[in-house]
């Protein structure tokens, strides 16, 4: 079924990075079945030991009547158990979002345990420079100002020497903050698909791209990190699609957090997108009372709702004991979490 549809239609319909050509193909790389409609591809996952699966339909188009019943007959070939729906559709208005979620139940969908928030933040990039920088957070202001002062400086730089400064970051960050990340497998899989593997298709804007922050410590400034002067001490990938940008991965030291790197490296990455002529930065996710969700709300964003995760169910009895033990797993899991560290 994947062989019927070409990637010239799949990214022509595709509105987020997750339904690309590209990124099916990494996911096929990491051990996923990946299945491509029309109207967007789903990654299929077995279950151990049962003659049965799941899917994810993650970021697709708005739901419709006949999307949906394209989606129940491929997880009755495909002997799903359910398919877990996020839409990457913000809703106009509450008519439009009733009508969408009516027609989601009518069809067999319950609420579903989330994979991505079902809140973001958006940024304008059509706005000039000086509205955004007044809109900020005073202390947002400042400490960019800071990071200025301090000589720190924002490039793009996607070469092996920052791609593998990433690497060792993010394992820093992992370790520090304690939190469980994708292991550095997939990273450099992800990169292979949506970066290396684009540029030797002569692609003049890859998805992914690699910003980093450079700085110069006052008693080493001879040392040199990547080729360029500074070391490299706060990385992001970003995405680029279509009108979008994307904020999807970041680490940085802990060694010069003083020097304010992470505030200058978003206000660059918003400079950045601007200079690609794109509209809208998503801030890739929104959690209240979160430290990244405080950082995040220090550059007057705008907060957006997607129709929220939802899982169409196929064989309700499978479903209802899946999700038993699904809560049982997380409950464990958690409990390890406490006890052993997480790794990268």
């Amino acid at each position: 079924m994947a062989d019927q549809i070409s990637p010239e239609v799949l990214n022509n319909v595709a509105s987020h990075p997750l339904q690309t050509w590209e990124w099916g193909e990494f996911r096929k790389a990491w051990g996923n079945e990946v299945v491509r409609l029309p109207f967007g591809q789903l990654t299929l996952h077995k279950i151990p030991f049962l003659p049965y699966k799941i899917a994810a339909f993650e970021k697709g188009p708005a739901p419709t009547k006949e999307a949906l019943n394209e989606l129940k007959k491929l997880a009755k070939d495909e002997n799903l158990i359910f398919i877990k729906l996020e839409p990457n559709h913000v809703a106009p208005n509450e008519l439009t979002k009733n009508k969408l979620t009516k027609l989601l139940r009518e069809n067999g969908c319950v609420p579903g345990k989330t994979l991505f928030t079902p809140t973001t933040f958006w940024i304008d990039l059509t706005k000039p420079e000086e509205e955004l920088l007044k809109s900020f957070n005073p202390k947002t202001r400042y400490n960019i100002r800071l990071a200025q002062k301090n000589g720190v400086e924002v490039v793009e730089d996607n070469s092996e020497k920052a791609f593998e400064k990433y690497i060792k970051l993010t394992r820093e960050t992992v370790i520090r903050q304690g939190f469980y990340a994708h292991s550095e497998k997939y990273h450099r899989l992800m990169w292979k698909y949506l970066h290396k593997t684009q540029k030797l298709k002569n692609s003049k804007t890859p998805i992914a791209r690699l910003l980093v922050a450079r700085y110069n410590p006052p008693a080493t400034p001879e040392r040199s990190d990547g080729g360029r002067g500074g070391q490299i001490i706060t990385t992001w990938i970003v995405f680029v699609w279509k009108d979008f940008l994307y904020y999807p991965y970041g680490a940085s030291t802990e060694k010069y957090k003083n020097v304010m790197a992470n505030n200058l490296i978003m206000w660059e990455a918003i400079r950045f997108g601007k200079s690609l002529g794109l509209k809208t930065f998503d801030l890739w996710g929104r959690e209240e009372g979160k430290g990244f969700t405080r950082f995040k709300e220090g550059y007057s964003p705008k907060v957006v709702e997607f129709l929220g995760t939802w899982d169409l169910v196929i064989n309700k009895p499978l479903y209802y004991a899946y999700r038993v033990v699904e809560s049982i797993r997380w409950i464990v899991l958690r409990a390890k979490s406490k006890f052993v560290k997480p790794s990268f």
